[in-house]
């Protein structure tokens, strides 16, 4: 009952910034909390980022902080992540998601909601 579309993806040069976006549609009345996960080609799905419903408790993966921050509207049911300073090995698909429960999570497990990903792919 709960749709996610991601958009902002595409083509960029290294040391770059990309400010992707997850629009949620349906009944969201009940997602606590969200995040992002990645998956290139050949690769294990790995997890980005996280947010509390409130927006006041974030989470990043240890490989990638310093250079994200990931931030929702509440009203606009929109999540947002930025990141800075893009690498050749950020290129992947990029997967926003969405869970009921209230725990933060930075598995996949948890997660009841995905979206169907934006590319976002860092050239030299």
């Amino acid at each position: 009952q709960v749709e996610l579309v991601e958009s902002g993806g595409g083509l960029v040069q290294a040391g770059g910034s990309l400010r992707l976006s997850c629009a949620a549609s349906g009944r969201t009345d009940g997602t606590y909390n969200m995040g992002w996960f990645r998956q290139a080609p050949g690769k294990e799905r790995e997890f980005v980022a996280a947010i509390s419903y409130s927006g006041r408790i974030r989470s990043y993966a240890d490989s990638m902080k310093g250079r994200l921050t990931i931030s929702r509207d509440i009203p606009k049911n929109t999540m947002y992540l930025q990141i800075d300073n893009l690498k050749p090995e950020d290129t992947a698909v990029y997967y926003c998601a969405a869970t009921n429960r209230i725990t933060l999570a930075t598995t996949a497990g948890p997660y009841d909601y995905w979206g169907q990903g934006t590319q976002v792919t860092v050239s030299s």
